[in-house]
């Protein structure tokens, strides 16, 4: 489940930082963590479900 949740996490972070970083590259570091995770979060919450359906039965072997 961890490798799963790192191939999930690390593409949609470095797209956060890509496409969101730019624009609030200035504020505060912790209105920028906050911001970062209230995008991360939900989408991790879809990606891992899409994720988990493709993979199946081999992650609970």
């Amino acid at each position: 489940m961890a490798l799963l949740t790192w191939i999930c996490i690390y593409p949609l972070i470095n797209i956060i930082f890509i496409t969101v970083m730019p624009v609030i590259g200035s504020w505060h570091p912790l209105l920028k963590t906050l911001l970062t995770t209230i995008i991360l979060v939900p989408l991790m919450g879809l990606s891992i479900e899409l994720l988990r359906k493709q993979v199946g039965d081999w992650l609970y072997k």
